[in-house]
């Protein structure tokens, strides 16, 4: 039995055999000229998902940020520090791409 999971999960693209998931196969997010280059807060350090409530209304979008920066952020959390210059998508890429 699949286990179905939602738009806004970053698990959503990976494979599920019974109970168990496959390696995570993060979900593409288009990169485009009008991204935010944004300086991470120490507010926000270690807590992606803070930074995506306050910037989508959804603190289950913190995976995003790994998504848009796979050459900056390995470790969606620990990689998360104060300081780290990153793209951020505009929420309008979000619905495009992911459908949320």
């Amino acid at each position: 039995m699949a286990i179905e999971y939602s738009k806004n999960s970053p698990y959503y693209n990976t494979k599920s055999f019974g109970q168990f998931l496959d390696l995570i196969e993060y979900r593409p997010v288009t990169q485009r000229n009008d991204d935010v280059l944004y300086t991470i807060d120490k507010i926000y350090e270690f807590r992606p998902d803070l930074l995506a409530y306050d910037l989508y209304g959804s603190s289950s979008l913190w995976w995003v940020f790994r998504s848009r920066n796979p050459n900056s952020i390995d470790d969606p959390i620990f990689d998360f520090r104060s300081g780290l210059v990153i793209y951020i998508p505009k929420k309008e890429t979000l619905t495009a791409d992911l459908g949320v």
